[in-house]
């Protein structure tokens, strides 16, 4: 049974009930204890009340059962017509909803009047299009990137090739390097997607987490690019506790330290990692000198193999990934993520995850 018929059978049952009772009122206190021309009964007349011959059953019950056919046709009727009314906005949100399955998400239901739970419903239903529209268009141009970003070594490789099958005299080794760092670009960008992937699943396990020895691990690892690339890393903060998977965090900090290295002034550059913890959550921020960035560029550079076009390009700059990685990360451990440029060039990004209670095995030394 539909629901529209389901309300018009209990609108209907509803009313021929009320009838019913109205009836039966109307026989048992005006018929049997009001006589014809009397305002108030009398106790005397309670002995009537029993007797069949002072009153018309027949009558009555003819009367009765047309009333009673009447009120059954009108509450069909009328509970018909209500519950479609009432439920022409669940009309709505199934043409709705049946668009999206279909594959269009731009429609929007956009449900007039007052606000009320259809009026909920149908505004949740159009946040929850356009989220999902934003979502697939994310991952058309996240495929089309990397189908891209991925045909070219391949291309690459075939032309080097090309070129050697045909050059009698080209030097072998020469080639075998220049394959060697189109392979290890490959490579890079294959396990950049596959940790992408990895942390948009969340699947991995959880443990305590201390940040502080995380940003610690992470800078000393990346010293020696830091030296190459004259750029000073400091460390510092408290101890800060959370939970999730130590290597995926590892791997957020290790890419936000690397981002701060070579997106640097070309000498005597500065990054500053720090940590504290709040009542609720545990801060990473990883500081770095360097050009002035566009405000409304900021924003754009977490999108995945965006690498800032108007930044320092190296070759450590890496396949495109780092700051989308970071994102994904962080969003799969319940934190955010907010990147800002600092005042006099350089970015500021900031990690807020959720706190866990310190444990005594997982103090600092």
């Amino acid at each position: 049974m539909s629901v529209r018929l389901k309300l018009t059978l209990s609108y209907a049952g509803f009313l021929m009930l009320a009838g019913v009772l109205l009836l039966t009122a109307v026989w048992v206190f005006v018929l049997r204890f009001w006589p014809a021309g009397s305002l108030v009964p009398k106790l005397s007349n309670l002995r009537r009340v029993f007797d069949p011959t002072n009153f018309g059953p027949a009558v009555f019950s003819t009367a009765a059962v047309v009333v009673l056919a009447f009120l059954l046709v009108f509450g069909l009727v009328g509970g018909w017509l209500l519950a479609g009314r009432m439920l022409t906005p669940l009309t709505r949100i199934t043409d709705a909803t049946r668009r999206a399955a279909s594959g269009s998400l731009s429609h929007r239901i956009r449900l007039p009047g007052r606000t009320d739970e259809f009026r909920e419903l149908a505004d949740a239903f159009d946040t929850m299009l356009a989220q999902l529209e934003a979502h697939v268009a994310e991952q058309q141009r996240f495929a089309a990137n990397a189908s891209h970003e991925l045909r070219t070594p391949l291309a690459i490789t075939r032309t080097l090739l090309d070129v050697a099958r045909n050059d009698d005299n080209h030097d072998t080794g020469e080639l075998v390097d220049r394959l060697h760092v189109v392979n290890t670009r490959a490579i890079e960008l294959t396990e950049a997607l596959l940790l992408l992937s990895r942390a948009d699943q969340r699947s991995f396990s959880r443990e305590h987490v201390d940040l502080s020895l995380v940003a610690e691990q992470a800078a000393e690892t990346l010293l020696p690019l830091a030296e190459q690339h004259g750029v000073t890393v400091e460390t510092s903060g408290e101890v800060a506790p959370t939970v999730g998977s130590q290597a995926l965090l590892l791997q957020m900090t290790t890419n936000l330290v690397h981002n701060a290295i070579v997106h640097n002034l070309p000498a005597q550059g500065n990054v500053w990692v720090t940590t504290s913890a709040q009542p609720h959550t545990v801060v990473l921020t990883v500081e770095n000198t360097g050009e002035e960035l566009a405000p409304q560029l900021v924003p754009t550079l977490v999108e995945p193999f965006h690498r800032g076009t108007e930044r320092n390009r190296t070759h450590h700059a890496g396949v495109g990934l780092g700051l989308a990685i970071v994102n994904s990360i962080t969003q799969a451990h319940d934190g955010t993520l907010t990147l800002s440029p600092r005042p006099g060039g350089g970015l500021r990004v900031t990690v807020r995850l959720p706190t866990a209670p310190p444990r005594t095995g997982n103090r600092r030394p």
